[in-house]
């Protein structure tokens, strides 16, 4: 048995059933999701204080989903050597690092760099994460575990997104990003108490591991994952602005708005993970499906205050429930491989963080009106969907080895 699975269910047994592994998780999972969702609350003040566009300001989303796309399977494989706990601190590192580079950019461009740093550590922490979660809980529960790690990417979206959208507004950007930086040195502190040192690294076979990763049934899983992802930030870079120009919302009913979504974030993720352990396939389909729905009727809602918090609350919900499915998905299609498949799946996450944030500023820039945003995002989900029945029907007549 795993050491870390081992040291954990045991340490879990003596403090009352608290998982501190898992927490541990969280809390950098907390920082990560910080760093990477407050420019949709700050767009527009950061697009004034680098003298861009907004269209142009949300290129920074799309720079650091690219960089993590780029940087889970570089990282993963580069810091597989090392043992897990070590790991992950050194990827926190490079996050702790990142955000003080953005903290001090003085242009647009060099932000641009900071935050591809800062993405670098994003998929591998995610991907190698989700492997000792799954270990440290019966087979049963291990898409709830890998879920409760993502809760730290949701709760983010309650406290940690709003406040520093709050001090960007107040007290300006860099002072956001300085702050998060502090966030990554809390996540390296509670890395290096709470989980067990483990056993070392060692080198991976990259050829098969590279190799598992080209089965058609594990590109079709990872394809669903970037349309899933490409649906909600199609919607969630532009929040901002959107809710600015259709609701005729003040800074602080966004900032109200944000905490909502990150309400509904929080409660998808949990109730993802509770069917994902019941059926990928069902909570994939359904899910996918809930999002396609509410985002074509967003437009209407938006119209109103009371409107998109409801209307944004349940997306919320529908658009974070398919984190948990489709990332066990992945690593279930590739057993062989499930390090660098939960990497890469993270990646293929902001692949369509990119695809959704350019389809958004593409909406935008052909002068479409903020109210098609939603409704492109309700594309990409429908495509989504397709792609589940796909994978479905493909595993029915020709099984991955795995």
């Amino acid at each position: 048995m795993d050491p870390i699975a081992s040291d954990a269910r045991a340490g879990a047994r003596r403090s009352g059933g608290i998982n501190w592994p898992l927490l541990a998780l969280a809390v950098g999972a907390f920082g990560i999701g910080t760093t990477e969702f407050t420019p949709m609350g700050l767009l527009p003040v950061i697009a004034e204080g680098v003298d861009v566009s907004i269209p142009t300001a949300g290129l920074l989303v799309s720079a650091y989903a690219i960089g993590v796309m780029v940087g889970a399977p570089v990282m993963t494989l580069a810091f597989s050597r090392f043992g897990k706990r070590t790991a992950l601190m050194l990827l926190m590192g490079i996050f702790t690092v990142g955000n003080l580079l953005s903290a001090l950019s003085p242009d647009y461009y060099t932000l641009l760099a900071s935050r591809l740093v800062t993405s670098l550590n994003h998929g591998a922490f995610f991907g190698l994460g989700a492997i000792v979660a799954a270990s440290v809980v019966p087979k049963e529960k291990q898409a709830s575990a890998v879920a409760t790690m993502f809760m730290g990417l949701t709760i983010a979206n309650i406290g940690g997104v709003p406040a520093a959208t709050w001090v960007g507004q107040q007290i300006g950007w860099r002072m956001a990003f300085a702050g998060t930086a502090v966030l990554g040195l809390v996540a390296i502190v509670s890395l290096w108490l709470a989980l067990p040192r483990g056993e070392a690294g060692k080198l991976p076979d990259v050829r098969r591991e590279l190799r598992v990763l080209t089965h058609p049934t594990v590109l079709l899983a990872m394809a669903t994952t970037v349309l899933g992802a490409g649906a909600m930030f199609t919607l969630y870079t532009y929040v901002a602005p959107v809710l600015e120009e259709l609701t005729g919302a003040s800074n602080t009913f966004v900032t109200l708005t944000l905490v909502l979504i990150g309400v509904g974030f929080t409660l998808g993720n949990g109730l993802g993970g509770r069917l994902a352990d019941w059926s990928l396939d069902g909570a994939t389909k359904i899910f996918l499906a809930a999002l396609a729905l509410i985002m074509v009727a967003l437009p209407l809602l938006l119209t109103s205050h009371v409107g998109a918090a409801i209307g944004l609350l349940v997306w919320g919900a529908a658009a974070f429930a398919i984190v948990p499915p489709v990332q066990m998905r992945v690593m279930q299609a590739a057993a062989e491989a499930p390090g660098l498949a939960s990497s890469i799946n993270v990646g293929a996450f902001n692949l369509g963080n990119a695809l959704g944030a350019a389809v958004g500023g593409g909406v935008i820039s052909l002068d479409l009106g903020y109210q098609a945003v939603p409704v492109a995002g309700g594309l990409l989900a429908a495509g989504g969907l397709a792609l589940a029945w796909l994978g479905r029907a493909r595993r029915a007549t020709q099984p991955c080895r795995a």
